[in-house]
């Protein structure tokens, strides 16, 4: 766990005790954490899980960590730039794309606009024009 804008060197393991889920959310009981004072002290804090513990990503699936700092190109083969972050909105996701001089671009992540993702290769294709 880290505090939220804070250097990795403050991350800290915390071991999960139990969880369980309660509506659309997620109840985690840490250990060394027995009562609500403690609970509140963690508030705000981000959460990491190793990635080592996560499983595979399904076909088509990514993790946002695989995709930012991928270089973007369209179907010319232009460099539009690399993948600075992603945004969630509540249809698709949003990669942002930032070029050498830049100029960001906001890109729909979405099969219309993105026609192929390599990591390997550590590049994404888009339909997507330089001038746009």
């Amino acid at each position: 766990m880290g505090a939220e804008g804070s250097s990795p060197e403050v991350w800290q393991e915390i071991r999960v005790k139990g969880s369980r889920l309660h509506s659309d959310a997620l109840v985690v009981r840490f250990e060394g954490v027995s009562d609500r004072n403690g609970a509140e002290a963690l508030k705000g804090m981000l959460v990491g899980v190793p990635r080592e513990a996560m499983p595979d990503a399904s076909k088509d699936e990514y993790y946002w960590a695989d995709l930012i700092g991928l270089a973007v190109v369209n179907a010319h083969e232009e460099c539009l730039g690399t993948v600075d972050r992603l945004i969630e909105t509540g249809s698709n996701d949003v990669l942002c794309v930032t070029s050498e001089d830049g100029k960001e671009r906001l890109l729909p992540f979405v099969a219309a606009v993105v026609l192929d993702v390599d990591l390997a290769a550590q590049r994404i294709r888009v339909d997507w024009e330089a001038d746009w």
